[in-house]
C-alpha cells in the first residue's frame, strides 16, 4: 500500500497530467532496466520531452582544476572550489586559480569516491568569515566516514582556514571507499543539513533503515555541531538524534527550494532508480526496502518491491539512471525561460538535465549539452550571483569550471 501522502500526490498528479498524450516523446529513449515496474502515479517517470530552445554559450572560466567536486561563491566575486584530492582552491573573478591551495584543512581519505567534497558559506559569512566543508575522514584500521568541519577563511596571502573544528562525524565508520554523499545546505533557521550515502557495501546498505547509525540518512545539526532540540528523533531510545530523515542510498545532488525553503535532493539508484525527493522531517525514503530499477549484477533489489506503506515515493525517478551530481533551482534573470526550472548534473549521462516543475510535479524534461565533444561529466551545478549557470566538470585528472550565458553575451 502507498502512504496517504503518496495517494494524495498520485490523484493530484493524474489530474494535472491527464491532457498529456500517452505517446509524448521522452527525453531519454534508452530502454528501462526494469520495464515491468510501474510508476506509483502518472508522470513519476519519463516526463514528456520539453525543449525550450534557449540559446546559450558555454564559457570556460578555468580549466586548471583536478577532480573538482563542490563550489560556492564569495561576496567579493571569487569562488571556492573543492578538489577531491584534498585541496580547497580559490578561483579569482577573472578565472585564474590561486596557485597555493587553502591551508589548514584536516586530512582526507581520497580513495575511491572519497576526498574533499562540498563547501558552503556560513549564513553570516559577511561578519564571521566561517566556511563549512564535508569530506571523507580517515579513521583507524583503514575505516572512514563522512565528516564536516568549519573554520574561518583568511584569503591571505597565504590563504588559510583558522580555528578549525570538526563538528560532525558520520557513524559507524566502515571499510569502504564508496557512497560518502555529501551535500551541505543551510535551512532558513540557520541549521545545517548534511546528505549522506550508506557506503554501498552490504553492511552499510542495511543500516539505511536503522536508527542507531547515520548511514543512509540526512542529518541536521546546528552551526556549531550541536543537535537541534526539534529534530524528529531527539529523546528516542536507540536513535541517533542528528537524524532528520532515513532510507537514502547516496545523495550527491541537493538544493534548497527558493520558495518553500525545503531541501530537495536527487540520489543515486543502481541500474535505474535515481530519484527526486523533497526531504521532510522524520520521513522514510525507503532504501533498500523499496526501490526502482535492478541490482548492478541484475535481479531484484532486496524484495523486489517499489512501494510500501509508511515509505515515501519519489516525486520522480529515472530508469536508466542519469548519475546525479550537483543541482540548482534557477531563479535568475539571464534566462527568463528557465526561471523555475531545476537543473541536475548528469555525471553518468554526460549532460545537464533540466526539469520543468509545477509545484511538486515534474511536467517536462530536457537534456542539454548533449552535443559537447568530449561529453561533460558534470559534478556540480550552481546559479551564480550574475544569473549565469555554473558547472564543475570532472574529467578524470582534469576538471573545468564552466558557465552558461545567453548566446552572444561573450566568450573566453
Amino acid at each position: 500500500m502507498l502512504s496517504r501522502t503518496s495517494v494524495v500526490r498520485a490523484v493530484l498528479t493524474a489530474a494535472f497530467l491527464a491532457p498529456i498524450a500517452a505517446s509524448a516523446q521522452v527525453a531519454d529513449p534508452r530502454p528501462a532496466n526494469a520495464p515491468a515496474q510501474k510508476p506509483a502515479f502518472p508522470g513519476q517517470t519519463d516526463a514528456p520531452e520539453q525543449k525550450l530552445g534557449v540559446a546559450f554559450d558555454v564559457v570556460t572560466v578555468t580549466d586548471g582544476l583536478r577532480n573538482p567536486w563542490g563550489m560556492t561563491f564569495l561576496p567579493n566575486g571569487k569562488m571556492l572550489v573543492t578538489e577531491r584530492i584534498g585541496y580547497l582552491r580559490i578561483v579569482n573573478a577573472d578565472g585564474t586559480v590561486v596557485p597555493q591551495p587553502v591551508s589548514g584543512l584536516p586530512a582526507v581519505d581520497n580513495r575511491g569516491q572519497g576526498g574533499l567534497l562540498d563547501v558552503v558559506l556560513d549564513p553570516n559569512f559577511a561578519s564571521n568569515q566561517l566556511i563549512y566543508w564535508s569530506y571523507a575522514e580517515p579513521r583507524e584500521n583503514g575505516t572512514n566516514n563522512t565528516a564536516v568541519a568549519r573554520g574561518r577563511l583568511v584569503e591571505g596571502p597565504p590563504a588559510r582556514v583558522e580555528n578549525v573544528q570538526v563538528i560532525y562525524h558520520q557513524g559507524p565508520s566502515l571499510n569502504s571507499t564508496l557512497h560518502f554523499g555529501s551535500r551541505l545546505n543551510f535551512l532558513k533557521d540557520g541549521t545545517l543539513l548534511i546528505t549522506h550515502g550508506e557506503r554501498s557495501i552490504t553492511e552499510g546498505r542495511m543500516q539505511a533503515q536503522r536508527m542507531d547509525g547515520l548511514l543512509g540518512k540526512v542529518a541536521r545539526i546546528n552551526a556549531d555541531g550541536s543537535i537541534p532540540k526539534d529534530n524528529p528523533f531527539v529523546g528516542r531510545a536507540g536513535a541517533r538524534e542528528e537524524i532528520f530523515s532515513i532510507g537514502h542510498r547516496n545523495i550527491q545532488s541537493a538544493a534548497i527550494h527558493p520558495t518553500t525553503g525545503e531541501l530537495w535532493e536527487v540520489e543515486h539508484g543502481t541500474r535505474g532508480g535515481d530519484e527526486l525527493n523533497v526531504v521532510r522531517k522524520g520521513k522514510d525514503y525507503g532504501w533498500p526496502t523499496i526501490a526502482y530499477g535492478i541490482e548492478y549484477a541484475g535481479g531484484p533489489i532486496t524484495g523486489g518491491i517499489t512501494a510500501k506503506d509508511g515509505m515515501e515515493q519519489p516525486l520522480y525517478y529515472w530508469d536508466p539512471v542519469i548519475g546525479p551530481s550537483g543541482m540548482a533551482f534557477y531563479t535568475g534573470n539571464l534566462f527568463p525561460s528557465w526561471k523555475g526550472s531545476l537543473f541536475i548534473g548528469g555525471h553518468q549521462t554526460n549532460d545537464l538535465v533540466r526539469l520543468s516543475l509545477n509545484g511538486e510535479k515534474v511536467t517536462g524534461e530536457e537534456r542539454l549539452l548533449t552535443d559537447r565533444n568530449p561529453r561533460l561529466r558534470i559534478r556540480d551545478v550552481r546559479q551564480g550571483p550574475d544569473g549565469a549557470l555554473y558547472l564543475l566538470t570532472d574529467e578524470n585528472t582534469t576538471g573545468k569550471l564552466l558557465k552558461l550565458v545567453p548566446k552572444g553575451a561573450g566568450t573566453k
